[in-house]
């Protein structure tokens, strides 16, 4: 009962109130599914980093200014790996990072659900994006977690083709520490 207390205290301080976090890589996770010959094939990317200001109660003063890694792509095939990393994918070594910033946060049903509003930068390539976030606080921080669709075409990533999808869905899992 005591842990479960703890909790419910940890998550109301630090979900609503305005509070600074640092996006780390233990606890986050950035996951992609895309189909390629018709099969689910996935993929993760680390090496999150930024800052996050977030207010559930006040969500239009919150902002998320976060990037991961393209070099750390891992869909458990170190050739495929490196064929992502090249210039017919995200071309790594031009474009090392994926930004993602926000531009608008609205409250959702209640204080653990929010809408995002902003923009995600792959390669030279910035387009607006919306989706659903859940926010809970964590011992030492929060998580945030929400999942979108993008169109890879749209971001230059690959060519069309007719083996490979052209939708890829993101699960984002950000674990941020309060600073």
């Amino acid at each position: 009962m005591k842990k479960i207390l703890l909790a419910i205290a940890i998550c109301v301080t630090t979900c609503t109130q305005a509070q600074n976090f640092t996006p780390t890589d233990e606890g986050s996770k950035l996951h992609f599914v895309i189909k390629n010959l018709g099969i689910n094939t996935g993929g993760d990317l680390a090496g999150m980093k930024g800052k996050i200001r977030f207010d559930a109660k006040q969500p239009a003063s919150s902002l998320f200014d976060v990037t991961v890694d393209v070099n750390t792509i891992d869909t458990d095939n170190d050739r495929r790996d490196g064929h992502l990393k090249n210039v017919d994918y995200f071309d790594a070594e031009k474009y090392p990072t994926i930004h993602l910033i926000s531009t608008e946060i609205k409250p959702g049903a209640d204080l653990k659900n929010f809408i995002f509003k902003g923009n995600l930068t792959i390669k030279d390539v910035t387009k607006q994006i919306e989706f659903p976030f859940t926010a809970e606080g964590k011992e030492g921080g929060a998580l945030f977690a929400g999942e979108f669709e993008i169109n890879r075409i749209d971001f230059g990533i690959g060519k069309e083709s007719a083996t490979m999808a052209n939708k890829i869905i993101v699960s984002l899992s950000a674990f941020a520490k309060a600073n």
